[in-house]
């Protein structure tokens, strides 16, 4: 029986980008979660919609269905002198408040004495995702 709207959905993955594993359950507890509900990666749960419980697929979520393409424009040069008393080196990654009391996240891809260049990108913008899907249960 393949996988229907508000299905509970128990799940093994592993997840790859350019062959490189980022993170796995393949040897842990299954993920649960409501399948249609918004819990999955869009792009993930529509590949996986056609699926059974005990089967598994490798599969591709396009970047452009996962965490969108790159978008140079989200980043930013910012004085250095605004991050005095921060430990800065590349890959760190801050948050901060918005206007509106909102939560982001930003990455530092650049450092030198007069600036600091952020990512405001999702680390995985621009990635295509390989996913091994293992549907242990359909509830």
């Amino acid at each position: 029986m393949a996988i229907e709207k508000n299905q509970v959905v128990k799940l093994q993955y592993e997840l790859k980008v350019n062959d490189n594993l980022i993170e796995s359950n393949l040897d842990a507890d299954p993920i649960e979660f409501v399948f249609g509900k918004g819990e999955l990666l869009e792009g993930l749960e529509e590949r996986i919609a056609s699926m059974n419980e005990g089967e598994t697929r490798e599969l591709t979520v396009p970047a452009i269905e996962a965490y969108g393409e790159y978008d140079k424009s989200l980043t930013e040069v910012i004085p250095a002198s605004d991050f005095e008393g921060i430990d800065l080196e590349i890959g760190l990654v801050l948050e901060a408040d918005d206007e509106d009391g909102n939560t982001f996240k930003a990455t530092v891809i650049e450092v030198d004495k007069e600036n600091v260049t952020v990512d405001y990108n999702h680390p995985m913008a621009g990635a295509d995702l390989d996913f091994k899907v293992v549907i242990n249960k359909i509830v």
